[in-house]
């Protein structure tokens, strides 16, 4: 028997619906860590399948850290107002723009790296790893590579309040929630740093 605990504990973790919550603990006989990953392989799923909607609702939020030294800025996009003007909504941007805010991240996805950037970072990590056998030498430069920019891209950070999430795991579990397309479209960062 699934506990209302059970369901709470996961729904505050995820912020998934209490129904999906329900029964994805269910399906695992109340196992949390198991229920965590279909939950996110179903947010996933539902990504996926509403990748072709049209966005037309957009909401800009704004985070300044209490320094006021650094800030960011995160424009997400919906399908409709309905779903933008909702605070939940809200506080979804604001929890990236404070990401944002945090890890300073160069890109979005890593599809946006450009190919000579990735080309001058494989060249730094062959340089480091030419005392190395040929087959060792090609997979230390490709995980060398990947920590690199996954550190460096906004979707494959883990989430600064949950690291058990990425901010792509975050914005799935939203379209899951909300039922509609939901896409970060840009962010910015201010640091007075940066000047």
């Amino acid at each position: 028997m699934i506990s209302t605990d059970q369901i709470k504990a996961l729904r505050d973790t995820t912020g998934v619906s209490v129904m999906q919550c329900r029964k994805a603990l269910e399906e695992t006989g109340g196992d949390m860590e198991k229920a965590k990953i279909l939950l996110q392989k179903r947010g996933a799923d539902a990504a996926s399948k509403k990748a072709d909607r049209k966005l037309g609702a957009v909401r800009i939020a704004a985070y300044i850290h209490s320094t006021g030294t650094v800030g960011a800025m995160v424009e997400l996009a919906s399908e409709t107002d309905f779903v933008s003007k909702n605070n939940e909504f809200y506080n979804l941007a604001y929890d990236v723009a404070m990401h944002v805010a945090a890890t300073n991240p160069t890109y979005l996805v890593a599809e946006d790296v450009p190919p000579a950037e990735r080309q001058k970072v494989s060249e730094v990590f062959a340089a480091e790893a030419k005392d190395k056998p040929a087959l060792v030498r090609e997979k230390i430069i490709a995980g060398k590579l990947d920590a690199f920019f996954r550190e460096r891209t906004l979707f494959d950070q883990p989430f600064v309040k949950n690291g058990d999430l990425t901010i792509k795991n975050l914005i799935e579990s939203a379209i899951q929630k909300f039922g509609e397309k939901i896409q970060i479209v840009r962010f910015v960062r201010f640091s007075s740093s940066d000047r």
